[in-house]
C-alpha cells in the first residue's frame, strides 16, 4: 500500500515572501533616516562652528556690560545647541554601523575642564555646588576617545543638576584596576537630587 499527504503551502510562501519585503523596506528606511539625519547635522553643525567662534572672537573685544551679556548668552545656547547636533550626528552613526571610537592621546584634565566650564554655569544658576574629585593615581594622559567621554559626562552631570534642587552634584573618578598599559577608571556621579 501507499499513503500521500499533499498540503499546499502557497500561503505560507506568499506570507513569507512579504514577510522579506517588509524587512527590506524597513531596512531601507532606517538607511534613509540615518544618511539624512547624517547630512542635516553636518549641514548645521557647519554655521554653528560659525556662531559659536564668531561670538568667541567679538567677546574678545571692547564690549559694554549689555553687550557682553547678550553675547554670552548666544555662545552659551549656541555650544548647547551644536551638542545636541553632534548627538544627533552620533545615533545616525550608530544605526548605520560607522560610529568609530577614537584610540587618540589626550589629556584627562582639559576635557574636566570643558565639562566642568559647561556644568558650572547650569549649576550656578541653581545655587549648586560643582565637587570634581579625581584620586591621586588617577593619570592624566590617556589614550582613548576624549569626544566620546566628555560628551558622556556633560550628558549625565546635565541630568544630576536637572533633577537637584538644593545641595550638590559631585563627579568622583577614580583608578579601579591598571596593568599592562591599560587603565580602569570609575567615573561617578552622585547629587542630592531626588535621583
Amino acid at each position: 500500500g501507499m499513503a500521500c499527504v499533499v498540503q499546499d503551502i502557497s500561503v505560507e510562501h506568499a506570507a513569507s515572501a512579504e514577510m522579506a519585503r517588509a524587512r527590506a523596506l524597513a531596512e531601507d528606511a532606517v538607511r534613509v533616516k540615518s544618511d539624512f539625519l547624517a547630512n542635516m547635522s553636518h549641514e548645521i553643525r557647519t554655521p554653528m562652528n560659525a556662531i559659536v567662534g564668531m561670538a568667541y572672537l567679538t567677546l574678545r573685544t571692547e564690549l559694554n556690560e549689555r553687550q557682553r551679556d547678550y553675547l554670552e548668552k548666544i555662545q552659551r545656547a549656541s555650544q548647547h545647541l551644536l551638542g545636541i547636533i553632534n548627538d544627533i550626528l552620533d545615533i545616525s552613526k550608530i544605526e548605520a554601523g560607522k560610529m568609530v571610537v577614537e584610540h587618540i592621546a589626550f589629556e584627562l584634565e582639559r576635557v574636566l575642564d570643558n565639562v566642568t566650564g559647561l556644568i558650572a554655569e547650569k549649576t550656578a544658576a541653581k545655587g549648586l555646588e560643582l565637587i570634581v574629585d579625581v584620586a591621586s593615581d588617577v593619570p592624566n594622559t590617556l589614550v582613548g576617545d576624549p569626544l566620546r567621554l566628555g560628551q558622556i559626562l556633560i550628558n549625565l552631570l546635565s541630568n544630576a543638576v536637572k533633577f537637584t534642587s538644593h545641595g550638590h552634584v559631585a563627579l568622583d573618578i577614580e583608578e579601579i584596576a591598571t596593568g599592562d598599559e591599560l587603565t580602569t577608571l570609575r567615573f561617578a556621579i552622585q547629587d542630592t537630587g531626588i535621583g
